[in-house]
Order: C-alpha cells, then structure tokens, then sequence
C-alpha cells in the first residue's frame, strides 16, 4: 500500500480526537467506547484502502462516530434476549434430576479452575437471568467486541479441563 506513511499520520493525529468522540457518544448509545473507536478506525482504513481518503478528517471522524452510535441504538432496540422454553414434565424423573445436577457441578467446578478472567466470563455466560452480551462486557469492564474472542478462549480451556472427565465415564 502506497499510503501507509499517510494513514499513521492521519492516525496519530486523529487518535486524541476520537478517543474523545467516542467517550462523549458511548453513554447515549450503550456503547463502549472502545467498541466505537473500533468500528470508526475500521471505516477509516476501508477509505484508505479505497484510495478515498476523507478531504475534512476531523469533520468525517465526527460524522463516521455519531453514525456509528446511531446504528449501535438501532441494534439495541432490536436486540430481544433470548426466551428459554419451559422444561418438558418428563424431565422430573429422580434419575434424571440426580445426573443433571451432577453434570452442572463437574461444569461448575470446571469453571472455577479456568486461567484469568475466564472463571467470571463463564459465569456471567452461564447465569439463569441470561445477560446479553453489552451487559457482561460492562459487569467485566472489557469491551464488548472482546467477549467473543475471550469467550472462545475460555471455552477452549474448558473443553481440554472437561475431557480427561468425559473420557473416564
């Protein structure tokens, strides 16, 4: 690319200003901040790559993280978290209880022994009052474009700590 001298600079200068954008637009869009930063750098690098870089930089990073903001509330109220069905009546059976009860403490117990944050994320994932994900990136204080990656990871970590203990039944 003949414009990566061009594009650090252009990012070096704008980095302050977006940083501050996107802090002022965050609260009234439930977004995080760093999620807006993202999105915008994103745009901007697709412009670049375009060969269409912005004649106003200031002015377009303005307008590039207000549409941002705007298209997270549109996607906010669209959101519905997700209704779990009743448990069918045959599923009241003493056996079946006892074994279910037992899965979820060998995963349970998993879970506490996972590396770093993962033992919270999990949690969080696997919690009754089902949150979305906004709502674990805030309680987690990480942005919310990190929780899939993250949630990955730990999941990996789970299924090697879980396998010795499936294997042996």
């Amino acid at each position: 690319m003949t414009h990566a001298p061009v594009a650090s600079d252009l990012v070096a200068s704008l980095r302050p200003l977006l940083t501050a954008e996107a802090l002022a637009e965050a609260p009234g869009s439930g977004a995080d901040p760093g999620d807006l930063e993202q999105a915008v750098w994103l745009r901007l690098l697709e412009r670049l790559d375009a060969q269409d870089p912005p004649h106003d930089p200031q002015g377009w990073l303005r307008r590039a993280v207000r549409a941002e903001a705007r298209r997270t509330r549109r996607t906010a109220r669209r959101e519905t978290p997700l209704r779990r069905e009743p448990a069918d009546d045959g599923d009241r059976d003493p056996e079946r209880l006892a074994l279910a009860a037992a899965r979820r403490r060998a995963l349970r117990d998993a879970v506490r022994r996972l590396p770093g944050r993962c033992p919270r994320l999990m949690e969080a994932l696997l919690s009754p009052r089902d949150p979305t994900y906004r709502e674990i990136a805030g309680e987690l204080g990480i942005s919310q474009g990190s929780l899939g990656p993250e949630r990955s990871r730990c999941l990996g970590c789970l299924r090697r700590l879980l396998a010795p203990e499936v294997a042996a039944r």
